[in-house]
């Protein structure tokens, strides 16, 4: 029974919840950084640019004045995987017309696991500038699989799994809110 419950994704964070996490995200944000002077958010392409853009979007409402420059930034060949793959990964674009040379900059990613993909974004952030600081955001932090000295500054929900368990986000079809699974492993959640 248990196993079937897993396989089918167990919900984690439901829409409603989904909402509310954007919008505390969102809040800590402004609170931390209440002038908005000298900050930039920055998406992870391409799960982190969509969360990237949601929070964005709801800053602007929020916040009437607000008007950080946002970026979306491709890791594809930052990533110390990149040529041990059996197939090619799949190339974004960056989008970012602007450099983080002296700004506090707010990386943007779904999930936090590894900590890889945060390593190949702080490498790749470097092409555009030295950041006074780098702060991150991650909407799932799963802080018991770290393998880099990694960690968020803003955090939407904690899970605690197995390693070899899989969380995905999946949007809603309008591209605002979701929801928040946890599959037995990665094959389970591409389904």
């Amino acid at each position: 029974m248990q196993q079937d419950f897993m396989q089918a994704g167990r919900i984690i964070l439901s829409p409603p919840k989904f909402g509310l996490t954007l919008d505390r995200l969102c809040w800590q944000l402004l609170e931390r950084h209440d002038r908005h002077e000298n900050c930039c958010m920055v998406g992870i392409q391409s799960r982190g640019a969509l969360l990237a853009e949601q929070l964005y979007q709801r800053l602007q409402k929020l916040e009437p004045s607000f008007s950080w420059p946002f970026g979306k930034l491709d890791i594809t060949f930052y990533r110390d995987d990149f040529r041990q793959r059996e197939a090619p990964l799949e190339a974004h674009t960056t989008e970012m017309d602007f450099l983080v040379e002296g700004r506090r900059v707010i990386l943007v990613d779904d999930v936090l696991y590894t900590g890889r993909t945060v390593q190949a974004a702080l490498t790749g952030l470097q092409h555009y500038g030295r950041p006074d600081q780098v702060e991150l955001l991650a909407l799932v932090d799963r802080r018991f699989n770290r393998h880099l000295p990694i960690q968020c500054d803003y955090t939407g929900i904690q899970v605690d799994a197995l390693e070899e368990a899989y969380v995905r986000v999946d949007w809603a079809e309008n591209g605002e809110e979701g929801i928040i699974r946890l599959f037995a492993n990665k094959e389970e959640a591409e389904k």
